[in-house]
C-alpha cells in the first residue's frame, strides 16, 4: 500500500539534497575493544549515523567495500540519516583476504547483536531503530557479501530484512573465482522470496585506470550480472561517467584512502556521484519501507529535475 508520509517525517523538497533532520555519526568499539563502555557491545566496530532527535527510525546496515574503511562513507551516511533513517556501519575487518566469508559471517553477527535490542543503547535519548523495518546494502565486495546474507549462503541474518541494495557490487575479480561465489550465471535465479532489489552500477567501473591496474568492477561479475540474476521486484541504475568509488567521501585518509582514487577509473568529482547513491537509497527505502514510492518513480520516469547525474541505463521489473 501507497501512503503519504506523516508532516513529522518530511524532508527537503530534493531526496539528493540533505534533509530536515539534525543528525549525528556515532562511533562504538566492539566486544574485543577494551575501551567499549557499552554493557552489550557490537561484535565489530560500527559507525552510526542516526538523526539527533527523537522519533522512530528504520534502519540500514551498511557493508563497506573491499579493503575500505567504515569511516570513508561518513558523508553517504549523513545524508541518508538525515532522511529519518538509521545508518548502521560496522567495520568488518582489518586485513582483507581474498574469501569474503569472513565478511558475510561478520554481518550477521551483526544482525545476531541488532536482533537483541543492542542498538538503542548507543543511540541518542528518546530515538528508536524500527527492527521490523530494516534494509541491507553494501558497496562493491560489500555488495557480494549482502547478497549472500540475504540468500543466507554462509550464514543467515538474524532479522527479518525488508529490503536489498548494492552499491556496484562485485562478486570476485572474474567469472568463477569467487568464495564464496554468489552469481549463478543464470538470469533471474537469485531467489530473495519476494524482497525488493536495487542494484546501482557505476559506468566507469568496468575500465580500467590504467595500463598497470585492473577494472574495479569488471565485467562478468559487476552490477550488470547481479541485476539480470535478481529476482523482482528489482530496480537498475546504471550512472554515466562515474566510477567505482566515487560514492565515497571527498577526503579517504591514509594508505587506503589513497588507493581509492589511484586503482580505479573514476569520475570528475565524487559529490554528484555520492549526491545520487544517497538520494536513490532514501527513495528506495521511503519506498519499501515507509509505503511512499512517489520519490523513486520520479527518479525511473526522469521526473525528479534534480538528479545530480545522467543514466546509461534505468531499468524496473516489478
Amino acid at each position: 500500500m501507497i501512503m503519504s508520509l506523516p508532516s513529522s517525517c518530511l524532508t527537503s523538497s530534493s531526496v539528493f539534497e540533505y534533509g530536515n533532520y539534525k543528525t549525528v555519526v556515532l562511533f562504538k568499539g566492539s566486544q574485543d575493544d577494551d575501551s567499549s563502555s557499552s554493557s552489550s557491545p557490537p561484535p565489530k566496530p560500527l559507525l552510526i549515523g542516526t538523526p539527533s532527535e527523537g522519533g522512530d527510525f528504520p534502519v540500514l546496515l551498511l557493508l563497506h567495500g573491499f579493503m575500505m574503511k567504515h569511516t570513508f562513507y561518513s558523508q553517504l551516511i549523513r545524508h541518508i540519516a538525515s532522511h529519518g533513517f538509521i545508518v548502521v556501519a560496522p567495520q568488518l575487518y582489518t586485513l582483507a583476504s581474498t574469501d569474503a566469508t569472513g565478511d558475510i559471517n561478520a554481518a550477521a553477527a551483526i544482525t545476531d547483536w541488532l536482533a537483541k535490542g543492542s542498538l538503542e543503547d548507543l543511540l541518542p535519548s528518546n530515538v528508536h531503530p524500527m527492527l521490523e523495518k530494516v534494509a541491507l546494502s553494501g558497496h562493491s565486495r560489500g555488495g557480494k557479501a549482502a547478497f549472500a546474507l540475504a540468500l543466507s549462503k554462509v550464514a543467515s541474518s538474524a532479522l527479518k530484512l525488508s529490503a536489498l541494495i548494492g552499491i556496484d557490487p562485485v562478486d570476485g575479480s572474474t567469472s568463477g573465482q569467487s568464495t564464496p561465489p554468489v552469481l549463478t550465471g543464470v538470469p533471474d535465479s537469485l531467489n530473495l522470496d519476494g524482497m525488493p532489489v536495487m542494484v546501482i552500477g557505476s559506468g566507469l567501473g568496468a575500465t580500467k585506470k590504467n595500463l598497470v591496474t585492473c577494472p574495479c568492477a569488471p565485467k562478468g561479475v559487476n552490477h550488470d550480472n547481479f541485476y539480470k540474476e535478481c529476482q523482482a521486484p528489482a530496480w537498475y541504475f546504471l550512472v554515466k561517467d562515474y566510477g567505482h568509488m566515487d560514492m565515497l567521501d571527498d577526503e579517504t585518509k591514509g594508505i587506503t584512502g589513497m588507493m581509492t582514487s589511484m586503482m580505479c577509473k573514476n569520475g570528475k568529482s565524487r559529490e554528484p556521484m555520492r549526491k545520487f547513491v544517497s538520494g536513490v537509497l532514501v527513495a528506495f527505502l521511503r519506498a519499501y519501507l515507509m509505503g511512499d514510492d512517489s520519490d523513486l518513480i520520479a527518479i525511473r520516469d526522469g521526473e525528479e529535475v534534480e538528479i545530480p547525474v545522467e543514466f546509461d541505463a534505468v531499468d524496473f521489473r516489478p
